[in-house]
C-alpha cells in the first residue's frame, strides 16, 4: 500500500498541466470542497491553507473578540489555542479524562464564565470526546461548539461520524494526518451565516464569495467601479496543488484510515496480559480511527522511567515514539505573555489540568501509519520484547 499513490499525482499533474491559468485554478478546490462536504453530511465545506487557519477563521466567524473566553484542551498541541489568543480573546484551560485523554465535559462546565463564548474540542489522537454531554453543555449555555479534529478522520460516536456535532468542524490535510496535501485544512458548518463569514474571513473579505463560491470571476472584477472588499479577511485559502493531492487521498480515504486501524490492532495484542502500559480507552459506541496508538506508563517517576523505556525500545530496534507536547499552558510564551494578561484567572500551575498533568508526562504514542503491515508487525514484537526486559529490570 502506498501513501501517495497514481490517483494523487494524477490530479496533481493535471493541475500543472494547466499551468495555473485563472479559468482554471479553482477546479479542485471546488471538487475537493463538494466531496468533503458529502462526506461529512455537511452543507458546506471551505478549503484552508493549513488546520490552524481553519480554527482562526471559525473562531472570527463565531465572532470571538479581545475580552471573550475559549474554552479549549490543556492536552493537545498548542495551535488548538494559539487561534484564540489571536483574535484577542482567552483561553481557558480544561481538563482531561484519565481514561479517554479526551477533554472532560465536566471540566469544560467548571470553566464557563460570563465571558465564554465558545468551546473548542480536540478528538485526540484519533478518539471522540463524549460528545452528548459536551453539546448538552454548550446548549445550555448558548455556547458555539468547534470542533478540532485534525487527528480523527472518519471516526465515529454512537453512530454519527465525528465532524457532525459542532457549529464548526475543523481537519487537517498535514502530512502526519490520516489525508494529506502535505498541508491544508477543511472547515465545515451547516450554517450558511456562518459559512458565508468563514469565506469571507478565508478570502480577504471579498465581496463575491460566499458559502458555497469560493472564487471571484473575471467578469465580477474587471470593473473600476467594483467594490471588492465588504469586510476584512486573511488570505488562507487552499492553493490547487493542495487540492489536488488532497481530492486523490479523499478517494482513497477508507483504505488510509482502514490500515491505521489495522496496525492499532496489531499493537491490541502485543500488549495483552501486561499493566504496565494502558492504552487509551475506546468506549461503547466509539470508533478510533488511531491518529496514533497512544499509552500511558504506569510510573511513579516519569522523568526517568519515560526515558530508560524509550531508550530500552529503539535499542531493541524500535523507531522511537512520540511524547505528547507540553500542556499548553505549560509553554514558555503561555507562562511568560499569556499568564500576566489582566483577565486571565486561571493559574498555570499543577493544579490547573491535574489529570492532564498526569498523562502527559506518561504517554507513550506509537505511529500507525505502516504502509508495509509486515514492519508494523515487527515493531509490535519489539514492544512485547521492551515491556518484558523493562519489567525485568
Amino acid at each position: 500500500m502506498e501513501r501517495i499513490y497514481d490517483l494523487e499525482k494524477k490530479y496533481v499533474m493535471d493541475v500543472l498541466d494547466n499551468a495555473f491559468e485563472t479559468s482554471k485554478n479553482s477546479i479542485y478546490n471546488n471538487k475537493l470542497e463538494y466531496e468533503f462536504a458529502d462526506m461529512f453530511h455537511s452543507r458546506f465545506a471551505i478549503g484552508h491553507c493549513n488546520g490552524t487557519a481553519t480554527l482562526h477563521v471559525a473562531l472570527l466567524a463565531c465572532g470571538v473578540k479581545t475580552g471573550d473566553e475559549v474554552i479549549v484542551p490543556a492536552l493537545t498541541m498548542s495551535s488548538t489555542s494559539i487561534p484564540v489568543v489571536l483574535c484577542g480573546a482567552i483561553p481557558v484551560f480544561a481538563d482531561s479524562n484519565l481514561d479517554t485523554f479526551e477533554i472532560s465535559a465536566d471540566s469544560i462546565e467548571k470553566c464557563i464564565t460570563p465571558k465564554t463564548k465558545a468551546v473548542i474540542t480536540v478528538s485526540l489522537y484519533g478518539l471522540a470526546p463524549d460528545y452528548d454531554k459536551i453539546v448538552e453543555v454548550c446548549k445550555k449555555h448558548n455556547l458555539y461548539l468547534i470542533e478540532d479534529n485534525a487527528e480523527c478522520f472518519l471516526g465515529k460516536y454512537k453512530d454519527k461520524l465525528v465532524g457532525e456535532f459542532g457549529d464548526f468542524a475543523s481537519f487537517s490535510f498535514q502530512a502526519s494526518k490520516h489525508i494529506t496535501a502535505g498541508e491544508g485544512g477543511m472547515l465545515i458548518t451547516n450554517n450558511e451565516e456562518l459559512a458565508d463569514r468563514a469565506r469571507r474571513f478565508n478570502c480577504l473579505g471579498y465581496a463575491g464569495v460566499n458559502a458555497k463560491q469560493g472564487k471571484i470571476t473575471r467578469n465580477d472584477i474587471q470593473d473600476p467601479n467594483y467594490s471588492r472588499h465588504i469586510s476584512f479577511g486573511y488570505n488562507y485559502r487552499m492553493s490547487e496543488l493542495q487540492a489536488a493531492c488532497a481530492l486523490g487521498q479523499i478517494e482513497r480515504a477508507e483504505e488510509l484510515v482502514a490500515r491505521r486501524i489495522e496496525v492499532a490492532k496489531i499493537f491490541d495484542e502485543a500488549i495483552k496480559g501486561q499493566t504496565l502500559l494502558k492504552r487509551q480507552a475506546e468506549p461503547e459506541g466509539y470508533v478510533n480511527s488511531y491518529w496514533s496508538y497512544c499509552l500511558v506508563l504506569d510510573t511513579e517517576n516519569p522523568d526517568v522511567d519515560w526515558y530508560k523505556f524509550r531508550d530500552i525500545f529503539q535499542k531493541n530496534g524500535g523507531d522511537g515514539y512520540y511524547a505528547a507536547w507540553k500542556l499548553s499552558y505549560n509553554e514558555p510564551a503561555y507562562q511568560n505573555v499569556l499568564q500576566p494578561i489582566d483577565g486571565v484567572w486561571q493559574k498555570f500551575d499543577e493544579n490547573c489540568c491535574p489529570n492532564a498533568e498526569y498523562l502527559q508526562k506518561r504517554m507513550i504514542q506509537l505511529k500507525t501509519n505502516y504502509w508495509n503491515l509486515e514492519e508494523a508487525k515487527s515493531q509490535a514484537e519489539i514492544l512485547k520484547k521492551t515491556i518484558a526486559e523493562y519489567i525485568s529490570k
